[in-house]
């Protein structure tokens, strides 16, 4: 055979010469072999053609593919730096570089009172003497808030806080001066998986829950009528504990100091009563999800500490069951019941007749017992509901003559949301006060708010 052939051929399989270099060996090698053996050669080349051809259109898609995702990735890249310039230009950052977030609401009122109105914009008892009706405007229950949350810290755990304030302070009418900042709640936690430490001023742990209303955001609503409210200094610890996938248990106790100057003291005693006093609090929360979208939380707790004056000691012991039963979302039951004595360090949460002082060191304590319950209806997604009672019943033997004997509470309110963040509200609260001997006075309160959330 001709020697050319095996390397010839070695030669255009492997792609290393031209169609026109072979076209002119041609004859050469056609007069060397046969027509059969150039045929495949032929054959041979023109597959390595249509093969690089296939992979230069492969190439040219892929390079097109790359530069059409190029462009849409870029624009992402822009806009995320855009984003983060202007996060950058308009965050809230504390000195120590904990970021903080601004929230609260600016809350409008329009009020009228019945002539029972003891001389207040809110009254939480009706007064034994009759006065003009009063009605008025105020944005004195606007409340700020500041939250933070910071970095991990002791064991893992993260560190939040809050701090919120109203302008309810310097009186109890809504005068131009009268406005004046007020501390309402504040607080500085730890959390970790299962449990949290807080340490702060917040709600009696025995009475954590509040009904919904924009006329009483001063003071709690139904104050004075059954929600032992009065935000007190404490540290609590909480441990949780999970159920299976839809029941817990919420187990918190809290050291807190009282409040004793609430309390109404004879003039003559007011010097002996010590003003802060220790107390112990608890709470155990059982809570289950119900259905798709039910949930019920039910919760037994108690306080006790001792109230100081007139040279002896008046123990303070209350229990306390809370709720909240909500068989479907738009059905809603909370509330909060309790029985015991001495509760005046409650503040204007409490009717102020916690004890009764019959002389040097003689003193005893008043047995109270009350709650409060809301029924929350949703309408729609925009209107809401609300039905109000509470009551306040102190025994009638431990009083004297002109005291509170009982004092209760009806309303109902509804909320209309006119945007995501505005709301406008009216309601209408009854005040029933009964007198130990001088019989019972009522109160009508009408409030008509406007609250806009930020």
């Amino acid at each position: 055979m001709n020697p050319l052939k095996p390397d010839a051929a070695r030669a255009l399989a492997a792609g290393r010469s031209s169609r026109p270099l072979v076209l002119l060996l041609l004859p050469l090698l056609g007069a060397a072999q046969p027509n059969p053996d150039l045929r495949q050669i032929v054959e041979r080349i023109e597959r390595l053609e249509r093969e690089n051809q296939s992979l230069k259109e492969e190439v040219r898609a892929l390079r097109e593919q790359i530069a059409a995702s190029v462009t849409p990735v870029q624009e992402r890249v822009d806009v995320h730096e855009s984003r983060i310039e202007e996060q950058a230009q308009s965050k809230v950052e504390a000195a120590q570089r904990f970021p903080i977030r601004i929230t609260g609401m600016l809350l409008a009122n329009a009020f009228l009172n019945s002539k029972q109105n003891a001389g207040v914009d809110n009254p939480t008892i009706a007064s034994l003497a009759r006065a003009n009706a009063a009605g008025g405007a105020t944005l004195r229950q606007t409340v700020l808030g500041f939250e933070y949350h910071g970095p991990q810290t002791l064991w893992n755990g993260q560190v939040r806080g809050s701090l919120f304030l109203d302008f309810f302070g310097g009186g109890a009418a809504s005068l131009p001066l009268n406005n004046l900042p007020r501390i309402r709640t504040a607080s500085l936690a730890v959390d970790w998986r299962s449990s949290t430490l807080l340490v702060g001023q917040e709600k009696p742990l025995f009475s954590p829950r509040d009904p919904d209303s924009l006329a009483q955001v001063g003071v709690s609503p139904l104050t004075g009528s059954g929600n032992l409210w009065l935000w007190e200094p404490q540290a609590r610890f909480e441990q949780r504990f999970k159920i299976g996938e839809r029941a817990g248990v919420k187990a918190q106790v809290a050291l807190v100091q009282t409040t004793e100057t609430s309390a109404a003291v004879p003039a003559n005693f007011a010097a002996t009563l010590e003003r802060y006093r220790p107390g112990l609090e608890g709470r155990l929360e059982l809570a289950t999800s119900v259905g798709s979208s039910g949930r019920i939380e039910i919760a037994p707790g108690f306080h006790t500490s001792t109230t100081h004056v007139a040279g002896t000691s008046v123990p303070s012991r209350v229990i306390s069951i809370d709720w909240l039963i909500s068989p479907v979302e738009r059905l809603q039951f909370t509330g909060t019941a309790w029985t015991g004595q001495d509760v005046a360090h409650f503040g204007v949460g409490a009717i102020r007749q916690g004890f009764t002082v019959l002389g040097n060191r003689s003193a005893i304590p008043v047995h109270s017992q009350g709650g409060w319950g809301q029924l929350k209806i949703r309408a729609t997604d925009r209107l809401s509901f609300h039905l109000l009672h509470g009551l306040h019943d102190d025994r009638n033997q431990d009083l004297r003559f002109g005291g509170i004997a009982r004092n209760q509470s009806w309303g109902a309110n509804f909320f209309y949301r006119l945007a995501p963040n505005v709301i406008f509200s009216f309601e209408t609260l009854q005040l029933r006060t009964t007198y130990l001997g001088a019989g019972r006075r009522l109160n009508n309160h009408y409030d008509l708010g406007f609250a806009y959330l930020f």
